[in-house]
């Protein structure tokens, strides 16, 4: 049996190996806390990340519209 392992990511059995350990380790009670608190994770990251680009993309759209302004003054100054 040959398994292929693209980007890390393990195959099937690798897979089944894993769930197992983790519900040896946690239990079935303490799983549902886990998966809430990776969600909720996963969730503030994202936010984070949306807060970022937008930041980025105000940044880049005020640095677009006082380029015209500092030819205007370069012009002006010029004359």
């Amino acid at each position: 049996m040959n398994t292929i392992i693209l980007f890390g990511i393990p195959g099937g059995m690798e897979w089944i190996i894993i769930l197992f350990v983790v519900l040896l380790l946690f239990g079935g009670k303490k799983i549902p806390e886990l998966m809430r608190g990776l969600g909720k994770g996963i969730r503030e990251f994202n936010s984070a990340k949306a807060t970022v680009e937008d930041e980025i993309k105000r940044g880049i759209k005020d640095a677009e519209d006082a380029e015209p302004l500092k030819s205007k003054e370069k012009i002006e100054k010029e004359a």
